[in-house]
């Protein structure tokens, strides 16, 4: 049997609400039911300044929290923002037509002008409550139309009354004119609901003001859809990026190693730089930097498949040129690794010796006992991964004594208005400063510290690719 609960309410001259089908009340008798001549024309809805804000960030709780700002209390006693728990997680957010329950994530609160803190005890931001299917709630959810109450329905009043435990304030948060539950709509699927009252010495929410209300959730659906995509965005690339060697410093037989990564832009994780070290069969050390074109979890994810089919392949202790060679094959075969660059290195200390491969990467450095440091000349700089040519070329250094390689991603040297070699020249005398004015510092710290200096030093560079840096102390071995 249908609940009548859910059949717009009709006044007692037979009529629907103006809204029809859009709005219900739970009680007949409503000031938005008198006749047009008794009362004044509505005025402009007034929305906060925070409205204009809806989109600026990419941050959930900001967006919600700029949501709540923009209706209280310019426009509301009191507004809050729930979404969907199954959607908030990446779950099928679709609830049916007559959903029996819904749980709702309490995204932002304002009541008045009180701060947040002076309500997060009893209503906690965060809090994933449990909705009946006859609270209005539930009905804006399964209808995705705005649900108009003089009061409070029966079951969020015990709620409130439940949370506050004898303080008064809940008990004036309950005197109210009108209750308004408009549901946030994302095309025909809603993710969440809006709430918003007014106090009893207020005017009750009139259909153009209803109106108004629909029209700001909707913005702010699409604000908060996008602010949740970048939040999974960024975790996933965060995850990728926690995957790569952690720690600032390793340490193996003959060779240490430093290196970081600096990203793009404030606050961005997201890009195809990579790079790792290996313990080889025979004392062997394999070093690696990378970069897979582009931003964004494609990229993010080309670079973690090219990361993981070096570590494999390394595994099968095959020679550096011929691992280059079949990780270009399977570039060709991966979604985004196209135009990928990297180069790969191998120190055998026992035999004195470092074997470099380039496919499109800039070049390395290696500072000597001479103290100064230069590129390496390659016998071939090799094609970028991807590309399917197969044809790379090694590259053998016999080091006797001592040295510093430095491995580096095109963030560090690439500019728009300069010249490539310009800029490796540039950073192959800023680190030969730096360990000029770090001579001074031995311990363990002084090669992490050497690496945080040249990932941050100011450069030509426009900034605009990410930052990625591997020293690697090589000492031959002995006898």
């Amino acid at each position: 049997m249908a609940n009548d609960a859910r059949r717009p309410v009709l006044s007692p001259r037979g009529r629907p609400p103006t809204r029809k089908g859009t709005t219900l009340r739970n009680e007949p008798r409503s000031r938005i039911d008198d006749p047009p001549a008794a009362r004044p024309a509505p005025p402009r809805p007034c929305f906060a300044p925070a409205a204009d804000a809806l989109g600026s960030s990419l941050d959930l709780r900001l967006t919600g929290s700029q949501l709540v700002h923009a209706l209280t209390p310019a426009f509301a006693d009191a507004a809050s923002v729930y979404l969907l728990e199954r959607w908030r997680r990446g779950e099928d957010a679709n609830t049916g037509a007559d959903p029996s329950r819904v749980e709702a994530h309490r995204l932002a609160l304002q009541v008045g002008s009180d701060a947040r803190e002076g309500w997060e005890r009893m209503l906690p931001v965060g809090e994933v409550i449990v909705f009946p299917r006859e609270t209005p709630y539930a009905r804006a959810l399964g209808s995705g139309q705005a649900q108009l109450l003089d009061s409070f329905d029966a079951h969020t009043s015990e709620r409130l009354i439940a949370a506050g435990s004898g303080d008064a304030r809940i008990h004036e948060l309950l005197r109210v004119a009108s209750f308004l539950v408009v549901p946030l709509l994302l095309g025909d699927v809603t993710i969440g609901f809006v709430a918003c009252t007014r106090g009893s010495d207020q005017a009750p929410f009139r259909p153009a003001e209803v109106a108004a209300v629909e029209a700001l959730s909707a913005r702010a659906a699409v604000a908060l859809d996008n602010a949740r995509r970048y939040g999974r965005e960024r975790r996933t690339a965060l995850a990728i990026r926690n995957s790569l060697p952690s720690g600032a410093l390793q340490r193996f037989e003959c060779c240490r190693v430093a290196h970081g990564s600096v990203p793009a832009g404030q606050d961005t994780v997201i890009g195809g730089d990579w790079y790792d070290v290996l313990q080889r069969p025979g004392g062997r050390i394999s070093l690696i930097v990378g970069d897979a074109m582009g931003h964004g979890p494609e990229a993010a994810v080309a670079m973690l498949q090219l990361r993981t089919a070096v570590r494999v392949l390394a595994g099968l202790d095959i020679s550096a040129v011929d691992l280059v060679r079949r990780l270009d094959a399977l570039a060709c075969a991966t979604s985004g690794a196209s135009f990928a660059t990297c180069v790969y290195v191998e120190w055998a200390a026992q035999q004195r010796t470092c074997t470099l491969v380039s496919a499109g990467h800039p070049p390395p450095l290696l500072r000597g006992p001479d103290g100064r440091t230069a590129p390496v000349p390659l016998a071939e700089a090799g094609l970028p991964l991807g590309l399917g040519t197969g044809h790379y070329a090694a590259t053998v250094l016999t080091v006797p004594e001592p040295a510093l390689l430095v491995l580096y991603s095109d963030g560090l040297v690439e500019a728009r208005d300069a010249d490539i070699d310009h800029q490796i020249a540039r950073l192959a005398g800023t680190l030969d400063a730096a360990v000029a004015e770090s001579s001074a510092a031995d311990g363990q710290e002084a090669l992490p510290a050497l690496c945080r200096r040249l990932l941050h030093a100011p450069s030509d560079a426009s900034g605009a690719d990410d930052r990625t840096l591997l020293l690697a102390e090589l000492t031959p071995a002995e006898g």
